[in-house]
């Protein structure tokens, strides 16, 4: 039960917030002062479990958001914010371990790991060959190269090696960091390739960047494992696994024995109807119970932690106000310990709320996306245009970094 870590400088995110979990709206106003210190939500948990979290969080100068029929026993389970400074949780945890009941082991474990995570700023993600992808510090740009006539986005559509040679140069010289290929577009409501159309159209191109740049990055978009391992013996060194794990019961083996990194993304439904209504209880707690769930198997598959990146996947299965929510607690899964990649360039959520109907109209709102990832320490931003993504990173890291 890894917690969430929540924003909540916003009084109408802790009103949202405290309305979620069921307590009595009339202890906002105690709750305000509050919010400026570290928030992470967590549960459901037993009634029990909740009152004696609030009660060691109020005895250490902090408090806990409980549903307010837990006190009285109304509820069975509640859902729970800590709010208190690292060193009030990190003294919650450490009494946690003498408190073996109502479910506490399993809060005192995801606690400590979350805090142990929350340390973590900077990832060194080992790639075939000996080489690393350093993370960290600064948000890093991956270039979007679509190897289909049929994604979303006209502008990103490249045929053949030529074309793809190209972009590619064209992208590196620009400072993308990593280039993802992809061959099959994903895009709600399309209709899968054949695994054979998949790597016609992916292995040559694959193979000219990878002879010409023989130092950069290559990323290879698939939820295929026979995709991956054919790219992977022409010299990709990350797979972009849309699914997480959950389309290929091959892939974590795959990528493990490949030495490939793995972007590990969560999704709901499959391309061809995942944006039909769908609908979660706790959109932000199920992405972080998915990711725990798929890393635990990719581990149990050979994959060490330290090769994956997460995505939340913004438009998979997700919808406007979704997506939103993700964009607004960008750093909710930080307590996870890895690295966490966005791609919501030219995405329909940009054209919802700039009014913008055309994706060739929707660079502005992709780069607000990206100054507010670049603000929040989001490791990697996956777009289409890098040249003006670049600069917007370098503008936010200069005022970052003003008078440091």
């Amino acid at each position: 039960m890894i917690p969430q870590k929540l924003d909540m400088w916003d009084p109408r995110e802790l009103q949202h917030r405290v309305k979620e979990v069921g307590a009595d709206l009339r202890s906002v106003p105690y709750f305000m002062r509050k919010r400026g210190v570290l928030c992470l939500r967590l549960g459901p948990v037993d009634f029990r479990a909740a009152n004696a979290l609030k009660q060691e969080l109020l005895a250490r100068g902090g408090d806990a958001v409980v549903h307010g029929g837990a006190i009285a026993g109304t509820v069975d389970r509640t859902r729970v914010i800590l709010m208190g400074t690292p060193g009030q949780l990190h003294s919650l945890q450490e009494k946690l371990a003498h408190m073996p009941y109502f479910g506490l082991e399993e809060v005192r474990s995801g606690l400590k790991a979350a805090l142990d995570n929350l340390d973590i700023s900077n990832w060194e993600v080992p790639l075939p060959g000996g080489r690393v992808l350093s993370l960290g510090r600064i948000t890093k740009v991956m270039g979007i190269i679509n190897l289909t006539p049929d994604s979303f986005f006209p502008g990103s559509r490249h045929q053949g090696p030529d074309g793809a040679l190209e972009t590619a140069e064209r992208m590196l010289s620009q400072g993308a960091h990593v280039l993802d290929l992809g061959a099959e577009s994903t895009r709600p409501g399309s209709d899968p390739v054949s695994p054979e159309e998949e790597l016609t159209r992916m292995l040559p191109p694959l193979r000219a960047i990878r002879r010409e740049f023989p130092e950069a990055v290559i990323s290879v978009d698939t939820y295929r494992s026979a995709t991956a391992r054919a790219c992977a013996a022409e010299g990709a060194d990350m797979v972009n696994d849309i699914s997480g794990l959950s389309f290929d019961p091959e892939m974590a083996r795959t990528v493990a024995d490949s030495g490939c990194a793995l972007v590990l993304m969560h999704i709901k439904g499959r391309p061809k109807d995942m944006q039909q209504n769908p609908t979660y209880r706790d959109l932000l707690g199920e992405i972080s119970d998915f990711f725990e769930r798929q890393m635990d198997l990719a581990e149990r598959g050979g994959i060490p932690r330290d090769r994956i990146i997460l995505d939340p996947g913004i438009g998979f299965g997700k919808t406007y106000q979704h997506n939103l929510e993700i964009l607004r607690q960008l750093e909710a899964f930080s307590t996870h310990g890895r690295p966490i990649l966005i791609g919501a360039s030219r995405k329909s959520t940009v054209g919802i709320a700039t009014d913008s109907k055309d994706p060739e109209d929707r660079l502005e709102g992709t780069l607000a996306i990206t100054s507010l990832c670049a603000m929040r320490g989001i490791a990697l931003v996956r777009v289409h245009d890098v040249e003006e993504n670049v600069k917007t990173i370098k503008m936010i890291e200069a005022v970052k970094e003003a008078g440091l």
